[in-house]
């Protein structure tokens, strides 16, 4: 492997590693926040949860976030960099 091509690997792992390390921040935000509603709501009112509804609207860009870092999404940033290089070389080659 050349000079280049390790740099760029360096590069797309150092993204994966920063994407994986953000949502690891987002889900302790979540749990920190949420346990503090839940808190408050306990002292407030205990007849009715209403923490859970701000649990569940953010659980689900939490869930969102997750799949992005760590699903099919996560490397389909990639995917399409290398297909359209793939298809820009193949165009440089035409017009030779």
């Amino acid at each position: 492997m050349d000079e280049q091509e390790e740099r760029d690997l360096r590069k797309a792992a150092e993204r994966r590693a920063d994407a994986k390390l953000a949502f690891r921040t987002h889900v302790i935000v979540y749990a920190a926040v949420n346990g503090g509603l839940l808190a408050i709501n306990l002292m407030t009112s205990p007849g009715y949860l209403w923490f859970g509804w701000a649990a569940m609207g953010w659980g689900l860009g939490l869930l969102a976030h997750g799949l992005a870092t760590y699903g099919y999404a996560s490397d389909q940033r990639e995917r399409l960099v290398e297909k359209e290089i793939a298809r820009m070389r193949a165009e440089l080659m035409g017009r030779k």
